[in-house]
């Protein structure tokens, strides 16, 4: 994060757009040796703890866009770590991690923790606390 030239302006969509895909990079290299992103992670762990749910109902949980949970899924497919449990003839798919998905997400988050604390560190305890109440003030616009 801290070896990129830093760049000032005064567009806040911006600057938050610059700081989101630092903070993914981040995530992303942390979590690098389980295989999974961030993203991925995040809809693998929702997932486990809905048990089983509609991709309608994921997208709903994790506050995201369906047609952006299903490409996301798509890669937890492809490996395995999720799968299809619906009726057959089913226009809805119903979801449900594989024990090899169980098994990555045990692994993963801890990665995940791991790349938590880093942040922490970073602008520590009070900025994250200040950090979450901005983003949630800002989820509401």
């Amino acid at each position: 994060m801290g070896d990129k030239k830093k760049r000032t302006g005064s567009c806040y969509c911006i600057n938050l757009r610059r700081a989101n895909t630092a903070v993914t990079e981040y995530y992303d290299r942390v979590m690098a040796s389980c295989g999974l992103t961030v993203s991925q992670f995040s809809l693998l762990n929702h997932l486990i703890k809905l048990r089983v749910c509609y991709v309608s109902e994921l997208a709903v949980h994790v506050g995201l866009d369906r047609s952006t949970v299903v490409r996301g899924l798509k890669p937890l497919f492809e490996a395995g770590y999720i799968k299809d449990v619906s009726q057959p003839e089913s226009r809805n798919r119903q979801l449900e991690a594989t024990p090899s998905g169980l098994a990555v997400n045990d692994r993963a988050f801890s990665l995940w923790q791991k790349a938590q604390m880093g942040i922490e560190e970073r602008i520590g305890a009070e900025g994250v606390k200040t950090l979450s109440k901005l983003l949630e003030a800002l989820e509401t616009i």
